[in-house]
């Protein structure tokens, strides 16, 4: 089973997003589970940070058929898609039900790029081995989800090097604390941001990176 993602471009993306005849074609067309990342109307107070034209949606698709047809599926409901043959691991498993209902909280998605001064192998090295531990101790997530991307299934998807899936208490949209975990105490909030940052800077994550606030709806297709 391969497990592909996909960055979204159009406007109202949530209803094409959810429709049944999706579900059906990329069922037909051996995928076995739908996961639908969308910038809607329970994220509007969520920041944003685009590199260009802001992604409206990440969908990932698990499938044991061909990446072609579940590009062209999604090309039907979308303006652009791009997409990647990911590597899934899970520091933090996420509360998950597939029956298309809404996760809870906020989902952060941010899409990434390998600094050109790192090799490969030192930038997986920083942001899995090093930064992970950091990331989870200075923030309030309740999942996270980290796909290192293997390969480009789009032809002119962008150089992208990983997508990774935070999921917050919805409060933090508005509340910092809520969202790094300090409980109020603006010292304890400086640090876990200085650490934080730090540690951002150290995989290029402080540059070339879009952030996308999301609605979480999963959805089994067998």
């Amino acid at each position: 089973m391969t497990k592909l993602m996909f960055a979204l471009w159009g406007d109202d993306l949530s209803a094409a997003l959810h429709s049944p005849d999706l579900r059906a074609t990329l069922a037909a067309a051996g995928a076995e589970r739908l996961q639908v990342n969308v910038d809607d109307e329970h994220v509007a107070p969520a920041m944003r940070i685009p590199t260009g034209d802001a992604i409206g949606a990440v969908v990932s698709v698990w499938t044991s058929g061909p990446a072609a047809v579940v590009v062209s599926a999604l090309e039907a409901v979308a303006r652009r898609v791009a997409g990647w043959e990911v590597e899934e691991r899970r520091p933090i498993e996420p509360p998950e039900t597939w029956d298309g209902t809404r996760g809870a909280g906020l989902a952060n998605v941010a899409v990434l790029r390998r600094p050109d001064e790192l090799t490969h192998e030192e930038w997986l090295h920083r942001w899995l081995v090093d930064h992970t531990p950091i990331a989870i101790a200075t923030q309030a997530t309740f999942g996270y989800v980290q796909n290192v991307v293997v390969a480009a299934v789009t032809p002119d998807a962008p150089d992208k090097h990983a997508l990774v899936e935070e999921l917050f208490p919805v409060e933090g949209m508005t509340d910092m604390h809520a969202f790094y975990g300090s409980d109020g105490d603006d010292a304890e909030l400086s640090r876990r941001l200085e650490l934080l940052m730090g540690s951002v800077t150290r995989i290029g994550a402080d540059r070339d990176i879009d952030l996308v606030p999301t609605s979480r709806y999963l959805y089994t297709l067998r």
